[in-house]
């Protein structure tokens, strides 16, 4: 049995194929990143789900692809994780970013390959090959235009009394927004990134209010400032996408993009289906 897993810092997509490449089951569980996790959360997430547990033995291949993964010592720590686990596995690990690839990208073909969700990163695809020029710092340095950043700039925006009243006054029925509760998220409970996250959906519900456009329009551009137009032919081969906040921004992002001479790709919420035909070629 092969496990494809697709985890991002805030949930983990599992599915299991048979020999055939028929789906067996799938899972969903808390995400798994390596950089903000120990070895005992790792092995708790999982165990939550029975299919997972009570099948372990049967694996015979893992294929991981995570957030948090851009590094050999992250890597390392999750496959000797994994091995531990799933006792009878094969285990590669990848970062997310492969994922991505290897979903939106027809074999052998150029691309840049960006990832806007819970956090964002940015590779060139040469084919064969994934290129990373900048090592992502993760949510404190980096992940621009990412689902945690957007989180931030609304959280900022609303204590600094920079947000319209109107959006203000939504914001406040929508979450609870008291100073405690929120450091409480911040600095004491896993995943801050994914608890600052879970405010973009109100970001992508008022869209289309000029206030949110120009916080959208402006770390867009940031993004292709900082990530994209590091490749120098990044305006001669497609820019594809992965993530929910590039799938539900997509009319958005297609403007910036066709601004800076771009061309916008594919763009998918989640890689998950593309890793299936992927596996089983």
């Amino acid at each position: 049995m092969k496990l494809v897993v697709d985890s991002g810092s805030t949930k983990a997509d599992w599915i299991a194929l048979d020999e055939n490449g028929s789906i067996q089951f799938t899972a969903t569980t808390l995400g798994l990143n390596p950089e903000v996790l120990e070895r005992e959360d790792v092995l708790y997430r999982i165990d939550q789900r029975f299919d997972i547990l009570h099948n372990k033995d049967k694996v015979t291949h893992l294929y991981f692809y995570g957030a948090g993964c851009g590094t050999d010592r992250m890597k390392n720590f999750l496959t000797g994780v994994f091995k531990e686990y799933f006792t009878n596995a094969e285990i590669v690990v990848h970062e997310d970013t492969y994922a991505a690839v290897f979903a939106t990208t027809p074999r052998n073909e150029k691309a840049i390959v960006c990832i806007l969700g819970t956090g964002s990163n940015c590779s060139y695809y040469d084919g064969k090959e994934l290129h990373q020029k900048i090592q992502s710092l993760g949510y404190l340095a980096m992940d621009d235009c990412s689902g945690n950043q957007f989180g931030r700039h609304l959280i900022r925006a609303y204590y600094f009394g920079k947000m319209p009243q109107e959006l203000a006054k939504e914001f406040e029925k929508e979450y609870d927004l008291d100073a405690d509760v929120l450091k409480h998220n911040f600095y004491k409970v896993p995943n801050p990134n994914a608890f600052l996250a879970t405010f973009a959906k109100f970001l992508i519900k008022h869209k289309d209010h000029e206030f949110i456009r120009k916080i959208v329009l402006h770390d867009m551009q940031v993004f292709v400032d900082n990530y994209i137009t590091q490749f120098e032919d990044c305006r001669e081969i497609p820019v594809h996408f992965i993530g929910s906040i590039a799938y539900y921004l997509k009319e958005e992002l297609e403007m910036v993009l066709n601004e800076n001479g771009l061309t916008l790709g594919n763009v998918y919420r989640k890689p998950i289906d593309g890793l299936i035909n992927y596996h089983t070629v």
